[in-house]
């Protein structure tokens, strides 16, 4: 009598050693990730830190080649308030704050207009607007002076605030035109059959829809007038001191023959505060706003 063998089946690799490998490596390349992450953030942050460094170094070790000083000195941020730094945070306030409101008053009735209604002209309307954005403030300087002096405005605070709501209003034109396009019109009609007016409709139903949209051109808007220094430095020659932008003051530390550095980091660390501070209340919708329409 012949009996037949059962036949051995082979031998196979288990779910397990396999999926702990892959886990392994998942694991190894987040590590990865994540330090070099953390390599590309540290340089970033190390110009601030010498920024903090040198803001409290004491005077007499700042030709010192030890990075840390023997100890800090922060009177720089005290004394700076008595060089009149206080009245160039002010002023600087008011060019930023200012600017921006007025490319709000006139961008968003602009934008909505160009949105809704199809009028002859639109799309050149609309390119000439993005042409503005070609010329640079350098290129314009010298007529930017002659004709704001043949304005006879009452401070260069008040040329400043036109000026750079001029430069930045095509942008801020581009980009909410591009929000309320995107919203559907039905959802105004459906408001005006309601009982809304259409300004009752665009306040109401529009303009909160496109608030993503009005916060990226607000943040935007602020910080390149926030930043703005070669205008101010050329429309702000006669004006006091203290009457200055934060940026012309603070290129008034580096003197001829000695620069003051001490003061430079702290007054550039003071101004940095307020940009911080406003991005982070409205960064959220900053971000969405950045992203709006990436998901169909």
């Amino acid at each position: 009598m012949t009996s037949l063998a059962t036949p051995v089946p082979a031998p196979t690799l288990t779910a397990g050693p396999r999926r702990r490998r892959r886990s392994a490596s998942t694991i190894t390349r987040k590590t990865v990730l994540a330090l070099a992450a953390y390599v590309i953030a540290a340089i970033f942050l190390l110009p601030y830190v010498e920024m903090v460094i040198v803001a409290a170094r004491p005077a007499k070790e700042l030709l010192s080649r030890n990075f840390l000083p023997t100890h800090f000195d922060w009177s720089n941020f005290s004394t700076i308030w008595s060089t009149g730094f206080g009245g160039n945070l002010a002023t600087s306030l008011q060019v930023a704050g200012g600017a921006t409101v007025l490319v709000l008053l006139v961008a968003l009735p602009a934008a909505y207009y160009t949105a809704r209604r199809k009028f002859r002209g639109r799309a050149l309307f609309l390119l000439l607007v993005l042409a503005t954005q070609m010329f640079q403030p350098a290129a314009m300087l010298v007529g930017i002076q002659r004709e704001f002096l043949g304005f006879n405005l009452p401070s260069p605070t008040l040329s400043l605030i036109l000026i750079n709501a001029g430069f930045n209003m095509a942008f801020a034109v581009w980009i909410l035109n591009a929000f309320v396009s995107s919203i559907p019109i039905e959802l105004e009609e459906a408001a005006v059959v309601d009982g809304c007016t259409r300004i009752g409709a665009m306040m109401r139903i529009t303009l909160p829809l496109a608030m993503p949209g009005i916060v990226t051109a607000l943040i935007f808007t602020f910080i390149s007038a926030w930043n703005e220094f070669l205008v101010a430095l050329t429309l702000t020659l006669s004006a006091p001191d203290n009457g200055r932008p934060l940026t012309v003051a603070i290129n008034n530390y580096v003197g001829q023959y000695s620069i003051d550095w001490g003061h430079l980091f702290a007054g550039s660390l003071i101004a940095m505060i307020p940009v911080i501070v406003l991005f982070a209340l409205i960064e959220g919708r900053v971000v969405s706003g950045l992203t709006a329409g990436a998901i169909k």
